[in-house]
């Protein structure tokens, strides 16, 4: 007998952490760090780490809709004008909306097939810098700035260093790697207005 085992495809998607960060003395926003971890074959990166704010997820759901017209998107949560960056119930229940949403976009193959859903998710470029990479007008292809901001953000410090100390050694820097953690909490936060 011989036995084949099927492993299910999965995307779990965490969205977690939520920071209050200055943009200037009078401005402020909070951004969510974006966890995926997948064995799907639709992901160059197997684990991710990004910070994401909600207007970004704004951007993201004009586009996804934009190119995807027959598909009833989900909704994220509503942009509140009485929403309180100091009060946890409030940034928790944004923060929930938000981890919703990303779920039920990443059961879709369709939205799945579109590249800016990836380069929102597994790089930290700005709306207008994901624009450009997928219509081709960066010097990098979308896998390129991937795996990128992947070599950058998966190894914490320590990692790094010793990476460098056995550089020599032909198998120092495995491309198999990617199930490490990939030290978000060190990343830096978006820089966008």
């Amino acid at each position: 007998l011989i036995f084949i085992m099927h492993l299910q495809e999965f995307v779990t998607v965490l969205v977690r952490d939520p920071r209050i960060q200055k943009e200037d003395s009078w401005h402020s926003y909070i951004d969510y760090e974006i966890f995926i971890h997948t064995n799907s074959i639709c992901f160059t990166r197997k684990t991710s780490c990004v910070r994401r704010r909600y207007r970004e997820f704004l951007w993201l759901r004009q586009r996804l809709q934009s190119n995807a017209v027959l598909i009833q998107l989900p909704e994220l949560p509503s942009r509140t004008p009485f929403f309180n960056m100091n009060n946890p119930n409030h940034v928790d229940h944004r923060r929930q909306g938000l981890q919703e949403f990303l779920e039920k976009i990443l059961q879709d193959a369709l939205l799945l097939s579109d590249s800016r859903l990836h380069l929102f998710l597994q790089t930290q470029l700005s709306p207008e810098d994901m624009e450009a990479c997928v219509s081709g007008q960066t010097k990098y292809s979308v896998a390129d700035a991937i795996h990128s901001f992947a070599s950058l953000n998966r190894r914490f410090p320590i990692e790094e260093e010793e990476r460098k100390k056995g550089k020599n050694d032909a198998d120092s820097d495995s491309e198999s790697d990617d199930s490490i953690s990939c030290g978000c909490k060190a990343s830096p936060a978006s820089e966008e207005s």
